[in-house]
């Protein structure tokens, strides 16, 4: 009897951990978000132009405040508990993007890309990415729900990266073209020149493609292998698939205005990586324990709250940010000083 009661409290938890989504609020998010990037992409890329620090900071304002607005959503419709999980997720992911905004710099400048051109750049690759992740989503929930030895898996991949990002922090990352992108050139003729925003040219009747073309598979390739650490780390924080795919969403959204609005600070936060290496290893100890309370090998006390890694990740974000600007300030004022010193040397 007392075996059975457990085996029910376990279930019942487990039921608890989802939400109960219909069919009609998957349809309302999706098209919630269609609607957003339809408006972006009327109001913004309807003329292109270079985005300026101003405009950027609005954008990224605005879409911050939609995610707020879906959490306190979650909060009123679904429970404290799921709200706490989609914002921890949120945060996390786009802290993760703020990283990533770097290999986007290095891209950008890699290829030459016309300032007026870019967030038109950044918002198909960021399609494709949505697109991407969505799938990768949805294998990810399909193997928690069947094997949860995958938990495992996912923390165990979740520490390599933590300990490759920190090995990794002070080499100079330069852009080298992957598999893809080298297919395509291979494959297919590519223009030397841009040819304004157009991916695919006509010369002599012969059909070329630009290097905006080329750029664009860059992007969406490269985010593609960013995909590869955020699901993880965010199924470590929630296993809802619609909380994770809105977190996902959410934080995507907003990556191309936040590229114009941090600019050339990316550069500055040369602590973050360290701090994401830290939350990805925290998240993947918590997997870990996660999938020993599954197989019932450790104390029901021994448990990662969700309040736990909130609190955890806003606070490693904090010190890494203010550390990273520090840092840089000091380094600054070094910089200005050299030049006088030598001057009275």
């Amino acid at each position: 009897m007392g075996a059975d009661v457990t085996l029910l409290a376990q279930q019942t938890q487990r039921v608890v951990d989802k939400l109960d989504v219909p069919w009609w609020v998957w349809a309302a998010t999706l098209g919630g978000l269609a609607l957003l990037l339809l408006l972006d992409l009327v109001i913004v890329d309807r003329k292109p132009h270079e985005v300026t620090t101003g405009e950027a900071a609005k954008w990224v304002a605005f879409y911050v405040a939609c995610a707020i607005l879906f959490g306190i959503g979650v909060w009123i419709f679904g429970d404290s508990h799921f709200a706490i999980q989609y914002f921890t997720g949120y945060i996390t992911e786009y802290s993760l993007s703020i990283d990533n905004l770097f290999i986007f710099m290095v891209i950008m400048s890699s290829f030459a890309v016309p300032s007026i051109h870019q967030h038109r750049v950044l918002l198909i690759g960021i399609l494709l990415a949505l697109v991407m992740r969505g799938i990768f989503i949805a294998v990810g929930a399909a193997l928690i729900a069947q094997f949860v030895w995958i938990f495992f898996i996912f923390g165990a991949f979740l520490i390599w990266t933590a300990i490759s990002m920190v090995r990794k922090k002070d080499e100079d990352e330069e852009y080298g073209e992957n598999a893809v992108v080298r297919w395509v050139r291979k494959v297919f003729p590519v223009t030397d020149e841009y040819h304004g925003h157009k991916s695919i040219v006509k010369i002599d009747g012969k059909k070329f493609l630009t290097p905006m073309f080329v750029v664009i598979v860059a992007i969406g390739s490269a985010d593609l292998l960013f995909a590869v650490d955020s699901i993880p780390a965010i199924f470590g924080i929630t296993q809802d698939p619609f909380l994770v795919f809105a977190a996902n969403a959410f934080a995507l959204m907003g990556l191309r205005q936040l590229y114009f609005l941090l600019g050339g600070l990316v550069d500055k936060l040369i602590y973050l990586s360290v701090g994401l290496a830290v939350i990805l290893g925290f998240i993947g100890i918590k997997l870990i324990i996660h999938a020993f309370h599954e197989y019932h090998l450790v104390p029901e006390w021994l448990e990662i709250t969700n309040w736990m890694s909130l609190s955890f990740i806003v606070v490693v974000l904090a010190i890494t940010t203010w550390a990273s600007l520090a840092k840089a300030k000091k380094n600054g004022s070094e910089s200005e000083s050299a030049p006088e010193q030598a001057e009275k040397a």
